[in-house]
């Protein structure tokens, strides 16, 4: 195992007893499935767990997992065009390229354009609304070269 994994486990049990949970086998490799993954759905957690000889974990307890973790801040949730929840590993503000072919996401960390669509942002008022984050997903199908 690496070093920034280890640092991660460190990190991830530290958050999990801060909101009262235990650092279970199944959240154990489900975390470990999903910092190897990035973007990834319960069927794709299951399938890597699978893969590697995990425990056992069932599609439904992964996507609870998953829920109970993205709802304390762990992991943010994305959504697709296949219907399907994906969720996310790095919660920091950046956009997505969202491959509607293959259905993947990939991160692009762009400072200077998240600020600038936040500047604006700031000044915009939308009646009734008030924006709490920016969320950007640029739909996009791979190039053939």
């Amino acid at each position: 195992m690496d070093s920034e994994f280890l640092a991660e486990k460190e990190r991830f049990v530290s958050r999990l007893k801060k909101h009262g949970m235990k650092a279970t086998h199944q959240r154990m490799a489900v975390h470990e499935a999903m910092f190897a993954l990035g973007h990834a759905s319960a069927d794709m957690v299951c399938e890597y767990l699978i893969s590697r000889g995990g425990p056992a974990v069932t599609t439904a307890s992964v996507y609870n997992i998953l829920g109970e973790l993205s709802s304390i801040g762990v992991y943010r949730r994305r959504f697709s065009s296949n219907n399907k929840m994906y969720f996310d590993v790095t919660t920091s503000p950046h956009l997505h390229l969202y491959d509607k072919e293959n259905h993947m996401f990939k991160d692009v960390f762009d400072d200077e354009l998240l600020e600038m669509i936040e500047s604006r942002l700031r000044r915009r008022r939308f009646r009734g609304y008030s924006v709490d984050s920016v969320d950007i997903q640029l739909v996009c199908h791979p190039t053939r070269n």
